[in-house]
């Protein structure tokens, strides 16, 4: 597996990291936990460095799910974890937003534990808090790098001026945030200001949460449980209507013997040499489908058709219910 740098931080990850929540939390039932492991170090054993987590995934069971597979491993991988909500004590469930220092230092804290390590490579918040100045935060994560316990400090869905408020106080190595053919907002401005500021970025739902595989339609039924049933965008209408993306990669998932998650996957990593999608999966067969995509080439010409091609279809549906998008961006 190739390595890329996260811009100006020198945190070298494989191309293709893994995002690890699906196999507790979001998409349906949590998946077994021994099988989980397996997949996880069948994906350390491929080359994949990079492995996503939090503590709201579950809560809690996510990171100790990655700290149990990756024990053995912590030489040869790196752990990215999150703080930012407030969870109720009694249900687990999220309650808000919380990033006060003494908070984000008590999340650090059982983070460490769950995920079996003396160091979290990468701290994320994980979203914005408006009642908190991001000065506060990026000082409170200064102090636990300046402490050993944490080694970058990243933002995830943040705005383009906290990106550069957090930077001028603790430079920031990696922005998280939704990015794929099928969502390009951050192209308007946020990818500028990575580049500018040497900030990396790391595109979660890169498939679009499934549906760029081609694996779903307007019929696929969801699991209860299943984040997706409350997704504008995943209504059946609209999945019906933004099939034309699946087709789209299709026609040159075909050209390319490839498949259409391999070209959505290639096209992401042919944008910079700085991005590192996450793509997330709980099977064997999809975890080596997504690794090949590092062998899919597009030519300028490719990326060029496959951008026009794809700027001529409007997406349908929002990409989270509106309570959820009222903290995005900020």
């Amino acid at each position: 597996m190739k390595k890329r740098k996260l811009g100006k931080s020198n945190l070298e990850v494989s191309a293709l990291g893994f995002g690890c929540m699906g196999m507790s939390f979001g998409y349906g039932p949590a998946g077994n936990k021994q099988e989980m492991i397996s997949v996880i170090r069948a994906a350390v054993e491929r080359g994949v460095t990079f492995f996503d987590t939090a503590e709201v995934y579950g809560p809690f069971t996510n990171e100790e799910l990655v700290g149990e597979a990756l024990a053995p491993f912590h030489e040869r991988v790196v752990i990215a974890t999150k703080f930012g909500f407030k969870l109720d004590p009694t249900t687990g469930k999220q309650a808000g937003l919380d990033s006060r220092p003494e908070h984000i230092k008590e999340v650090a804290e059982a983070s460490l534990k769950r995920l079996k390590t003396d160091v979290i490579d990468l701290f994320y918040q994980h979203r914005v808090d408006p009642n908190v100045p991001i000065e506060d935060v990026a000082g409170a994560v200064k102090e636990l790098i300046q402490q050993g316990k944490v080694r970058h400090f990243g933002l995830s869905e943040a705005g383009v001026q906290t990106i550069r408020r957090a930077h001028a106080v603790q430079p920031v190595t990696a922005l998280q945030s939704e990015y794929s053919l099928w969502w390009r907002e951050p192209e308007a401005e946020v990818i500028p200001t990575l580049e500018e500021l040497g900030v990396g970025f790391v595109p979660f739902s890169p498939l679009g949460k499934g549906f760029l595989t081609g694996k779903i339609s307007e019929d696929t039924k969801f699991d209860k449980s299943d984040f997706r049933n409350i997704v504008p965008r995943f209504t059946p209408e609209n999945r019906k209507a933004n099939q034309a993306f699946v087709d789209l990669l299709g026609r040159f998932a075909r050209q390319k013997k490839a498949t259409p998650a391999q070209i959505a996957l290639a096209w992401l990593l042919a944008q910079k040499p700085w991005i590192v999608p996450i793509p997330g999966t709980t099977k064997l067969h999809r975890l080596e489908e997504n690794i090949g995509s590092a062998d899919v080439q597009l030519s300028p010409d490719d990326l060029r058709e496959l951008k026009v091609a794809a700027s001529k279809i409007p997406a349908q549906g929002a990409r989270y219910p509106e309570e959820l998008q009222k903290m995005v961006g900020r």
